[in-house]
């Protein structure tokens, strides 16, 4: 089969399109013809091996030689201990803890990290559900404990979390205000935010205006600055950013939060939590995948240069050729 292979951090120009061994599937795996799989942060970072964090699992070289942990597809085999699926069932999940692989034509992963395809969504929509959706839906839910009617702001509203989090709140009740550059504006206001801000040219921080939930996706400033920004009783939750603010908010957020009446925390990830409440909103049509571009298989390298820069508007998506023949 074929599969991007990588075997030392760096750019994308360290990632190449090899034959590879087709994995067999344990006894509690599955084996799944990719169909579709979308890139993520977490890609960008176990590429680069930056921060020093994402180098843990593999100090001099990376511990798993194939990124792509979202993927939607067709089961081709299961190993004997599997009871949920069968050979020809449609999944799609987050396979970050059953050992990466996605960027590849077969996968094999357990079957605890997936779910049946919601029948109404495409491979390429399904593929970028997993990851992005499960962070803003853990980030609002379980983390933020959002209600009708509260204001929330989402920073970083058009990316891939971003624009899941902005259906999300809007499913809930909430009164949607959404942060990120210019150019993504439109499209922030077109799946239901209520307000927008444009970083580059205000301060969401310092214009008087206070939110109920902040879910910031973009974490570069202080959170002092954030919980300026918060309402009495208002939530912080940090998502992603820079690891100078995660480091800052593991030490000082506990403190804050103590002394007064302001929550600032970290969401802790937990992969495929939430999928099949997600499943309900997407088959309702209350949240819609957004997908900024598609590349095949073949250019990979360059679908991680492009997400590197930051300006996609939702997802980005790699399809496999064997898309059309089955």
């Amino acid at each position: 089969m074929k599969g991007v292979v990588y075997t030392k951090y760096g750019s994308p120009d360290v990632l190449e399109l090899k034959e590879v061994e087709k994995p067999t599937p344990k006894d509690n795996e599955l084996l799944i013809k990719v169909h579709a799989a979308s890139v993520n942060s977490w890609d960008w970072d176990l590429l680069r091996g930056t921060p020093f964090v994402n180098r843990l699992g593999g100090l001099l070289k990376p511990k798993y030689k194939i990124l792509g942990c979202d993927i939607a597809g067709r089961v081709e085999e299961v190993g004997r201990d599997v009871r949920q699926f069968k050979p020809g069932d449609e999944v799609f999940g987050d396979i970050s803890g059953a050992g990466w692989g996605g960027f590849a034509e077969f996968v094999c992963a357990r079957e605890i990290a997936l779910a049946l395809k919601p029948a109404s969504l495409t491979f390429e929509e399904a593929a970028v559900v997993p990851q992005a959706a499960a962070l803003a839906l853990q980030g609002l839910r379980d983390k933020g404990q959002i209600q009708a009617g509260q204001k929330v702001l989402i920073n970083g509203a058009g990316g891939g979390v971003g624009t899941f989090a902005v259906q999300i709140a809007k499913s809930f009740g909430a009164e949607v205000t959404g942060v990120d550059s210019t150019r993504k504006l439109a499209m922030v206001l077109s799946i239901g935010a209520d307000q927008v801000i444009d970083y580059t040219g205000e301060d969401f921080t310092k214009n008087g205006q206070h939110y109920d939930l902040i879910l910031d996706v973009a974490g570069y400033r202080s959170i002092f600055d954030y919980k300026r920004a918060l309402s009495p009783n208002g939530i912080y939750v940090m998502v992603g950013g820079s690891m100078a603010r995660v480091f800052q908010l593991m030490f000082l957020g506990p403190w804050v939060s103590m002394i007064g009446s302001k929550k600032m925390g970290i969401l802790m990830h937990k992969p495929n939590k939430g999928l099949d409440f997600m499943t309900g909103l997407l088959e309702a049509g209350k949240v819609v995948p957004v997908i900024d571009s598609r590349y095949p298989l073949c250019e990979v390298p360059e679908a991680l240069r492009y997400f590197g820069e930051g300006h996609a508007q939702g997802k980005v998506v790699i399809t496999l050729e064997h898309n059309n023949k089955t």
